[in-house]
């Protein structure tokens, strides 16, 4: 427990004039931090390699199953045409990119 009687008044007044706080209105420190370049982020990575402490619990993962979709005979046609149109090794590869192009193109227009 501490002393009080050995504190004076002037010990508890509070010099503003010193404070770094009261220039900034408590506000935060607006400036973002340095980001870690790829190199820095490799070299802390290493360090922490062989120290089991440095690392979290690790996390598994499951692999989720593939879809299948069932399409007309004619359009599997057309499509697979497509793919060797523009060079995809696989018709699954093609229907992949031209899949996730459309869903950006319906993303950005909702």
């Amino acid at each position: 427990m501490p002393n009080w009687h050995r504190f004076t008044p002037a010990d508890f007044e509070y010099d503003f004039d010193r404070d770094e706080l009261a220039t900034h209105y408590r506000m935060a420190t607006m400036s973002a931090k340095a980001k870690l370049t790829e190199f820095e982020i490799d070299q802390k990575v290493i360090a922490q390699a062989d120290d089991n402490a440095a690392w979290e619990k690790p996390i598994l993962v499951r692999r989720t199953r593939a879809a299948s979709l069932s399409i007309p005979p004619d359009l599997a046609a057309r499509a697979a045409f497509l793919a060797k149109l523009h060079r995809k090794p696989s018709l699954e590869e093609w229907l992949t990119r031209v899949i996730q192009e459309r869903i950006e193109l319906e993303e950005a227009a909702f």
